[in-house]
């Protein structure tokens, strides 16, 4: 049985989309816990770079952006099927649309000034301070919505998944597929770790029911998990999976063997480096050496991240 463990925080949104996808499928997996901002030593250790919520890990393996994380889950078990065979290629354009656009607008709106003293409410000052200086950084170049532009968008949103909704209870049809899940999180966010704005969903009542569907799917089954036993893991795994499709798509002049940078094309640009050992179709891999976590292959989604060949190299 594969040894799924996954690096998330409680109130991260994307997080709670894999969570839910691992309860979908009824897996099996460990949970690391890890700080919601920087520094993240035990994160970096096993990806180099890249830092932004949730990480899989399977051995000495990690896979980054929820995106990828959906594909293997799906590869590890195929049923029930993530991405159905007659509408996949929808699915996937609404999951990247829910996961980039959706959610920005959901967050811009959550996370006004009323939603953000709701999030950190209890909590120290200094906490609220170092979270905004955390995603500041993160988001450095990247346009943000205001929130009255957001809130109106957010409630178009919420009218067009209502309409999606008409007469079916997942947005594709009589079962939940890889849309469901990413359009579900940034709302979740909303009903569930700031109530207080959670009042926009109520003019659409149709997706308060499709949540109460979604949520009823579970997390799977959980066993808590540390950090130490996680890098342990990475060390003691005997190799690296390969990818699923071994043909090297070249559109970068960049052969494989050579020493590049991934990055994500905006929010949380922090690259990762390493030899080029996999570009499929779908994806990257870099294998890595650390310190702690000894041989480590760090897999991306070819769309949103940007490969880059390390000058003098």
């Amino acid at each position: 049985m594969t040894n799924l463990i996954l690096h998330h925080y409680p109130t991260s949104p994307f997080s709670e989309k894999i969570r839910l996808v691992l309860g979908y499928k009824q897996l099996a997996w460990k949970s690391v816990i890890i700080p919601a901002i920087m520094p993240k030593p035990d994160v970096l250790a096993l990806t180099g770079g890249y830092r932004k919520t949730p990480i899989l890990q399977i051995g000495s393996d990690v896979y980054c952006d929820t995106a990828l994380i959906c594909d293997v889950l799906e590869h590890i078990q195929p049923t029930p099927a993530l991405v159905p065979e007659s509408h996949g290629g929808v699915a996937r354009v609404l999951a990247q649309w829910a996961d980039t656009t959706l959610f920005w607008a959901a967050m811009a709106y959550n996370l006004q000034p009323k939603g953000a003293a709701s999030l950190f409410d209890g909590a120290p000052v200094e906490a609220a301070k170092a979270f905004g200086a955390d995603r500041a950084a993160m988001s450095t170049g990247m346009t943000r919505l205001r929130p009255a532009d957001a809130t109106a968008a957010y409630k178009s949103y919420l009218r067009r998944i209502t309409n999606m909704l008409d007469g079916q209870n997942f947005l594709m049809g009589s079962a939940p597929c890889v849309a469901d899940f990413a359009v579900y999180h940034p709302l979740w966010f909303s009903r569930k770790r700031v109530p207080v704005m959670a009042g926009i969903l109520d003019a659409t009542p149709a997706v308060l029911h499709w949540m109460d569907r979604m949520e009823a799917l579970g997390h799977g089954k959980m066993e808590k998990y540390t950090a130490t036993e996680s890098i342990a893991a990475c060390v003691d795994s005997t190799r690296a999976s390969a990818p699923f499709d071994q043909m090297f798509q070249d559109e970068h002049g960049i052969p494989l063997g050579s020493r590049v940078t991934i990055a994500a094309e905006n929010f949380g640009q922090e690259p990762t480096e390493g030899e080029l050992v996999a570009a499929t179709r779908t994806r990257y891999t870099l294998r890595r050496e650390d310190a702690r976590a000894g041989t480590v292959h760090v897999h991306f989604p070819r769309i949103g991240y940007v490969l880059r060949a390390v000058q003098g190299t």
